[in-house]
């Protein structure tokens, strides 16, 4: 029977997955982390980060190599491979190859100051784009952006002739296929200059902030062939030759197909260091904080992304590691958050009053603005209330993103998916995310969500 591989280039780890068409069932996963972030100390001081995007390549290879040495014999049946990855950012990339780091979606350069002015790039390539773009775009640039990153290069004279802007995934199926580099809407999308109603490059974005149409690759839809593995690849991978690639997709977008079966009724809530929660729409409507998502042959995702996620109770946890060292001079040898899951296991719903909004870091809309605690009482300031507090924060802040969708779709969706370990690991947070929906909340069967669902776009491409 037929196998489709999905590959997933992630910021954290690279994973890849063999699928069985028929069945759905995953057959093998290979799995490295990605150790390519290549930013020196003093650049990441300033909120740099830049990664070595042949390292990640060689890295999503050897994914495939553990995939095809599982199957053994089976790999001879596979039949497409699909690539998905992290959005955002991008990699400049010449005829003789990457002529840039990738800069990813982490970076701040944008907010730097522009020298001698009293504003940063970002407020000066927002203003050159105009204040109504983003219906055109579907977004608001932030920061880490493509176009905002391309215009901070344009402007340090730091754009090489002859090159194109990528994104990793889309330099990732060029090696595999030996093709030109061509990308994808659910892509292109999150670069701040894509066109979401024409599914193309908008012109007058790119025209606006003085950049060449020639620094963008072709957009083709999910389910076309880019081309097929080379026999150096396929032999390099344990792949067979000649297999067909199909163009790679965003991994947000590659996390609903994933996780979700029912499109037209489901929420998508994905916890991992950030959170996001999305619907699928038919439909253009929608108003920011709202992102309108290009997904994958037709439609769109409304996603309301930058809420309160893992890294929220990250920063609780190491509040309390700092507790120890600096009262107690002591310090943990093992991770807090099973025992922090316990103290607030003990703590009623609504943690007696006392309310956290874990946004630490800003919103989207915001990036200003900062968490809080309210209701502190004597009975209530103590660490469980507060574990709970956090935690009950979080799950009001994916239900406060959802019900902005709801307001702009005027549906109520009866279907509630998880995905990212977020959820999956922390069972106390995925209850109470479930009771702030009302909903029952159901997991998929496989981990990989993303990787999954480019998996998925190839059987649909075959």
């Amino acid at each position: 029977m037929p196998i489709v591989v999905g590959v997933d280039l992630g910021t954290t780890k690279i994973t890849s997955l063999a699928l069985e068409i028929a069945t759905r069932e995953v057959l093998a996963v290979g799995t490295v982390a990605n150790d390519a972030n290549c930013t020196l100390d003093a650049d990441r001081s300033r909120g740099r980060s830049e990664w070595n995007a042949v390292r990640i390549v060689s890295q999503g290879i050897e994914c495939l190599k553990q995939v095809a040495t599982q199957l053994g014999s089976r790999a001879a049946d596979i039949a497409g491979i699909g690539i998905t990855g992290q959005q955002h950012g991008m990699v400049l990339v010449g005829p003789q190859g990457p002529v840039s780091p990738l800069i990813n979606w982490q970076d701040r350069r944008a907010l730097d100051p522009i020298p001698g002015r009293p504003q940063t790039w970002l407020k000066e390539t927002r203003a050159l784009l105009g204040d109504d773009v983003w219906q055109r775009t579907g977004c608001r640039l932030q920061p880490g952006f493509m176009a905002g990153t391309l215009y901070w290069l344009k402007a340090q004279d730091l754009l090489p002739e002859n090159s194109r802007a990528l994104f990793i995934m889309d330099y990732f199926g060029a090696i595999l296929t030996g093709q030109a580099a061509v990308t994808e809407p659910s892509c292109a999308g999150s670069s701040g200059v894509f066109n979401v109603r024409s599914r193309q490059w908008d012109a007058e974005a790119i025209s606006a902030l003085g950049l060449s149409r020639d620094l963008f690759p072709e957009v083709v839809e999910a389910d076309r062939p880019i081309g097929r593995i080379t026999d150096s690849m396929a032999l390099t991978a344990g792949l067979p030759s000649g297999v067909p690639v199909f163009a790679p997709i965003g991994d947000h977008q590659a996390s609903f197909i994933g996780s979700v079966t029912d499109h037209q009724n489901s929420i998508l809530v994905n916890v991992g260091t950030g959170a996001q929660v999305a619907v699928y729409t038919d439909g253009f409507d929608f108003a920011p904080p709202i992102e309108l998502r290009p997904f994958p042959c037709r439609g769109n995702l409304l996603s309301n992304v930058g809420l309160a996620g893992g890294w929220s109770y990250q920063v609780l946890e190491q509040f309390f590691r700092d507790v120890g060292r600096s009262t107690f001079e002591q310090d943990s040898p093992a991770p807090l958050y099973e025992r922090l899951n316990q103290l607030a296991a003990s703590v009623p719903a609504g943690a007696d009053g006392l309310r956290c909004e874990p946004l630490f870091a800003g919103t989207r809309l915001d990036p200003a603005v900062r968490g809080s605690l309210t209701g502190i009482s004597p009975q209530n300031f103590t660490a469980r209330h507060l574990a709970r507090a956090v935690l009950e924060g979080m799950g009001r802040s994916l239900r406060e993103g959802y019900s902005a969708i709801e307001r702009i779709t005027d549906q109520t969706h009866t279907a509630l998916i998880a995905a990212g370990n977020g959820l999956r690991e922390n069972p106390l947070l995925a209850e109470i995310v479930s009771q702030s929906f009302g909903l029952p909340m159901s997991f998929t069967t496989h981990r990989e969500e993303a990787a999954y669902g480019a998996a998925l776009i190839a059987a649909r491409g075959i």
